[in-house]
């Protein structure tokens, strides 16, 4: 996966991807000695509905402020809430992400369906909202803005005025933190700062594509300067624009696993409608020598993380969008007790875009790949996009399906994901889906 402008949305901003790592070095650290706080009333509901990790960062550490000033509170996924639980509660800080246009996270697709179709007495209720979004959207903070209009109807107050975040805007956060300390009588704490970005060094560099009407995809390996960190399957790779890297980190999905020793990447070439290459990727794959240095660091992406290895995946992917699929794979690929993947792809063109072929037989071969379904949009014998698979391949899913496989979407938001989601409602059944999308069965990592 790769993009310049396109992830930004996705929780990039000047602030936004980096508060996992902060969040799970010292919120884990704390967590191991601080006990859960109360369920009942007394305790501050903090629950985050988020796609991309960021939510839940930001949910994560509005609740370390709060432990700080010594104010109990209960930390919850939407997943996890029903009417029940704000019927409980008597103040509740609640950050929820926008997906799409003006979607809900998958993570609170379920609390859609069953608390929202309702109208709940909450006039007992105090809230504060943080919405997530990217004003390059129409429906900006769509969800959070829905959100805001139900919990009013149903009678709660808000605590302050909904804060709304573009692109993870550090001031909008900044104003979060200062209105919930305000709000709950904490004491102002000092800002939330970013991590600095670790020394990596580009060590090879490979066309992927030679030729491709796709434009060019380059595979690229980063060996860490220092220790080398920990990550896992399907987690991010922020790269720090050239020159001065505050401005909004670039995000790409690594396609490796810490076994290997080594970040690597598949990068697209991104071009401007005046032929300039993008920002970040020009640089990474044609103006950065090799052994050059990247500011880099990985951030955790507990949405896109794997299941237990007894349990099928059914990978679906276009483009560079196979990159975070890959790494599943190589994740899966040294455990004997991994029980199979199926990896539906689709690109160009069979002679240009068949990214890791040789990796991908091998597995074929090996068993760690169940089966391999590929597809090419520019080839006159196949004409075929990823989410035409789907369809064609219906029976075998639901099969998958019964044996409790879990299935994967990495690739472009518009077309891609859209047409895969819709072709796996037809599929299965609308309801089918939204249960896999509630229990984690069924995970996207989208751009």
């Amino acid at each position: 996966m790769t993009s310049d402008p396109a992830r930004l949305w996705a929780a990039a901003g000047v602030l936004g991807l980096w508060l996992i790592l902060l969040v799970w070095t010292v919120w884990r650290a704390r967590q191991k000695a601080a006990p859960v706080g109360p369920t009942g009333g007394d305790a501050v509901l903090i629950a985050h509905a988020s796609q991309t990790g960021f939510g839940e960062a930001l949910a994560e550490m509005t609740a370390q402020t709060m432990r700080g000033a010594g104010i109990s509170v209960r930390l919850i996924a939407f997943s996890a809430i029903n009417a029940a639980t704000l019927k409980a509660a008597r103040r509740a800080l609640l950050i929820v992400a926008t997906t799409g246009e003006g979607d809900a996270p998958d993570s609170a697709a379920g609390f859609v369906r069953r608390v929202m179709k309702d109208a709940p007495d909450l006039s007992h209720l105090s809230y504060g909202l943080l919405a997530l979004g990217d004003r390059e959207y129409d429906q900006f903070c769509g969800f959070g803005r829905g959100m805001d209009h139900w919990l009013r109807a149903a009678g709660a107050a808000p605590l302050f005025d909904p804060v709304e975040v573009d692109n993870g805007d550090p001031g909008a956060v900044r104003h979060w933190q200062h209105s919930v300390s305000q709000a709950l009588g904490a004491a102002p704490g000092p800002d939330w700062t970013p991590p600095a970005y670790e020394t990596w060094r580009l060590t090879e560099r490979t066309l992927a594509n030679p030729g491709s009407p796709g434009g060019e995809a380059w595979r690229l390996t980063l060996e860490p300067a220092g220790a080398l960190p920990i990550w896992a399957a399907g987690d991010i790779a922020e790269i720090g624009p050239p020159g001065d890297p505050a401005p909004a980190a670039r995000e790409y999905s690594v396609a490796s696993i810490p076994a290997d020793g080594r970040v690597e990447l598949l990068v697209r070439l991104m071009q401007h409608p005046d032929g300039t290459p993008g920002l970040a990727s020009g640089w990474l794959t044609h103006d950065l020598a090799l052994g050059g240095d990247v500011p880099m660091r990985l951030r955790a992406n507990r949405a896109f993380h794997g299941p237990a290895a007894a349990t099928p995946m059914i990978l679906i992917g276009n483009g560079t969008g196979i990159a975070g699929l890959r790494a599943h794979l190589r994740s899966r690929a040294g455990n004997p007790r991994q029980a199979g993947a199926w990896l539906l792809f689709g690109e160009r063109t069979a002679d240009h875009d068949r990214f890791y072929d040789a990796e991908l037989q091998a597995w074929r071969a090996s068993g760690v790949l169940t089966r391999l379904d590929r597809c090419f949009s520019r080839d006159a014998g196949d004409g075929r996009y990823v989410q035409a698979l789907v369809p064609e391949a219906a029976d075998d899913i639901r099969a998958w399906i019964e044996r409790d496989a879990a299935i994967y979407v990495c690739g472009s938001l518009k077309g891609m994901s859209q047409g895969v989601h819709a072709a796996l409602e037809s599929a299965l059944g609308v309801d089918r889906l939204a249960d896999l999308l509630e229990t984690g069965r069924y995970r996207r990592d989208v751009y």
